[in-house]
């Protein structure tokens, strides 16, 4: 397994993903490289794979294969890159949407608490706003509204409450500097997981990972052939609805839409009634499995 990312459900990913060794496939969410190293071994030499990744440094794991393209850019515009390399579409798309062990691990990235970092949390490094700019430039009521959605909060408007009021007095740049600011809302028994959840909340909203998602499940459906598999590994509810929804109905809503004749029109069907989870074994080999839930469909 790579250092730089413990691939989670892999054989099972890969073994619902990879029908025909002849075909071309797209790993969504590169990372380490572990899914695509595994999916370029079930290939023959007329297989293909493409990988996206934004985070620059992903590029350094590419495997050194002709089957092989890894692009820098967001899997949101997988559809337009299905159009430019894999002319009728793909056999199969696999999308890990955990962030990777590297990026949690790597401190200046400033993705976990558990260290003292620059609040960054970029997938992207090159642009866009870092966590620093968020809650530091962010009315009250915005802050409430992605802690409450994206982190499910409970007490959304006092920590809103408590980052306005602390940033009047200071800039909120740091880990630290955030930790300290909404220390008087953590509970005491639970401080680390609820601490999680509030990083998981700005990450989302820095990266504008649910509205990346809905792209690229639309883009995905509209990608792979008749038959084709799309696998994904999520980690939160947020994501997994997400993920369920679209499978069942083919919108992130879930409301399903039927012909004149009763025939649903979502472009997907689910291949399994239920999620795959990870065994006791890969957990005990990699916490950070313990959440994951593989679904996976085909396009119909």
């Amino acid at each position: 397994m790579s250092e730089y990312h413990n691939p989670v459900l892999l054989h099972p990913s890969v073994d619902a993903l990879v029908l025909n060794p002849d075909g071309f496939y797209a790993d969504a969410t590169f990372g380490g490289g572990g899914h695509s190293r595994e999916i370029l071994s079930r290939l023959s030499p007329k297989g293909h794979l493409m990988a996206f990744d934004r985070d620059e440094d992903a590029l350094a794991q590419a495997p050194d294969d002709p089957r092989f393209i890894l692009i820098h850019n967001n899997f949101r515009f997988i559809h337009n890159y299905t159009l430019l390399h894999a002319e009728g579409g793909l056999d199969g798309i696999l999308a890990d949407l955990g962030v990777s062990s590297h990026q949690f691990d790597t401190a200046e990235r400033g993705f976990s608490f558990r260290f003292n970092a620059p609040l960054d949390m970029r997938m992207n490094r090159q642009g866009g706003k870092t966590a620093a700019d968020i809650v530091n430039s962010y009315t009250q009521e915005e802050l409430e509204k992605f802690f409450r959605l994206y982190g499910e909060l409970d007490n959304a408007r006092r920590v809103a409450q408590l980052v306005a009021t602390a940033r009047v007095a200071a800039p909120i740049l740091s880990t630290d500097d955030l930790d300290r600011a909404i220390a008087a809302a953590l509970p005491s028994f639970a401080e680390h997981k609820y601490l999680a959840k509030v990083y998981q909340a700005l990450r989302i909203e820095v990266n504008e990972e649910m509205r990346a998602l809905e792209k690229f499940l639309s883009g995905a459906a509209a990608s792979l052939k008749k038959g084709g598999r799309l696998a994904v590994i999520t980690y939160h509810s947020l994501e997994d609805r997400m993920v369920k929804n679209f499978i069942r109905s083919g919108n992130i809503e879930g409301e399903e839409e039927k012909d004149v004749f009763g025939r649903s029109s979502a472009p997907l069907k689910a291949v399994g009634r239920k999620p795959v989870l990870p065994d006791e074994a890969e957990i005990a080999g990699n916490t950070r499995a313990r959440s994951a839930k593989l679904r996976i469909a085909e396009r119909v």
